[in-house]
């Protein structure tokens, strides 16, 4: 009996389809376009995403194989390798990139009351990049190096439940610091980044928008302490300082008093040195949220794993943009699903119960259910899971 929704067209309910036709509209995605319309085309490359599809043959072979099920499962056209190809190289990935955000602000509902180990009313962040490998012949554009070219995904991770809010993709050779040139302080909340964004100036700026940082100190950062609190020993805390900068342009760019937390992690026998303009806060605290800057590394290496966003089905920067945008629009998409039917399963084993079930007509609950995979299992230690 044919009866019910494949789990792929139960997935793509779960979308905004007014909102999506709206970004279409602004783009004039679909001008002149007959059969194979943007949605299609989101369709299409959300589907290789679910399914690990490795390329633009794999994906045509793999739809082509259930095409009398295709029409019920959202598509209206069926799709040829050249024609997915034409798309991703010409449409305009700004469509995709605003729909992304439309996802990424319904997940923030979702999670705004997520414990992520830490009892704070602030909005906490982590904010990093990572660098993806391209051959320079085939992606002249992402110049990197003089026989390599590559591209970075500077993130915005909001660590109640690992969204990220903010993504832009730019060249190899872009810095890292020259991103908070773009970023938005939100005032009130704590950012978590790496000594690659100490740049005074710039984190002078957060702290006139009321923006709160953690950060660690360079080794060679001249500085002259103020005054010292007292601090508990027994818990790691080496010292808490309050500092002002000595060197004349940096005590130029921020005037301002910072804070100097040494702290020694007993875990991986290191000292290390904080610096925060965040003085409410005890200091263990303060050192306590930089282990959770890990959590963007943790979220880099489960998207590379678990997502196609390390080879590309095109060579145009279009092309590259729209693959990684869709990408993040299903990461947001199934982390939504995840939390909405209340699944007590990692997104990763999520994922992978889906991945092979697309065209069934099962509830997904119910394939959820009689599933094998419980988070009560047996757990793999090098497993990367996020959302448990």
């Amino acid at each position: 009996m044919n009866t019910g929704k494949t789990v792929f067209s139960q997935l793509m309910d779960y979308l905004p389809l007014k909102a999506f036709a709206c970004s279409v509209q602004k783009y004039t995605g679909n001008h002149k376009v007959k059969t194979f319309s943007c949605l299609d085309q989101f369709y299409t490359m959300a589907f290789a995403q679910l399914t690990f599809r490795e390329s633009l043959r794999d994906i045509e072979a793999c739809l082509h194989s259930q095409r009398n099920k295709l029409y019920h499962m959202g598509f209206r056209s069926t799709v040829a390798r050249n024609t997915l190809s034409n798309a991703n190289e010409k449409r305009d990935w700004r469509i995709y990139a605003e729909f992304a955000q439309i996802l990424i602000h319904h997940a923030r509902r979702l999670y705004h009351d997520e414990d992520f180990g830490i009892e704070l009313d602030n909005t906490v962040y982590a904010l990093d990049s990572t660098t993806i490998d391209l051959c320079l012949s085939l992606f002249p554009w992402a110049v990197f190096r003089k026989r390599k070219a590559a591209i970075k995904l500077h993130t915005l991770l909001d660590l109640r439940g690992n969204i990220p809010i903010f993504i832009q993709i730019t060249d190899g050779k872009y810095h890292d610091v020259n991103i908070l040139d773009v970023l938005i302080p939100e005032p009130g909340s704590i950012y978590l980044f790496d000594r690659a964004y100490i740049d005074f100036a710039r984190l002078y700026t957060l702290h006139l928008y009321g923006a709160f940082f953690v950060t660690r100190a360079k080794s060679n950062m001249a500085f002259r302490r103020l005054y010292s609190r007292a601090v508990d020993k027994s818990l790691g805390l080496k010292c808490d300082q309050t500092i002002v900068l000595s060197n004349y342009y940096q005590s130029k760019y921020f005037s301002d008093k910072l804070r100097r937390i040494k702290y020694y992690d007993a875990d991986v026998q290191r000292s290390f040195v904080f610096l925060s303009n965040i003085f409410t806060l005890p200091a263990l605290t303060v050192a306590n949220l930089y282990k959770y800057r890990w959590r963007i590394e943790l979220f880099f290496k489960w998207i590379k794993q678990n997502l196609r966003i390390k080879a590309f089905y095109g060579t145009s920067e279009n092309a590259v943009k729209t693959q990684i945008w869709i990408a993040v629009t299903v990461y947001v998409l199934v982390a939504i699903i995840k939390k909405r039917l209340n699944l007590d399963i990692s997104l990763h084993t999520f994922l992978q119960i889906l991945s092979v079930n697309m065209f069934e007509k099962v509830p997904i609950l119910q394939l959820v259910k009689d599933s094998e995979y419980k988070k009560s299992a047996a757990h793999i230690p090098n497993q990367l899971n996020l959302f448990d």
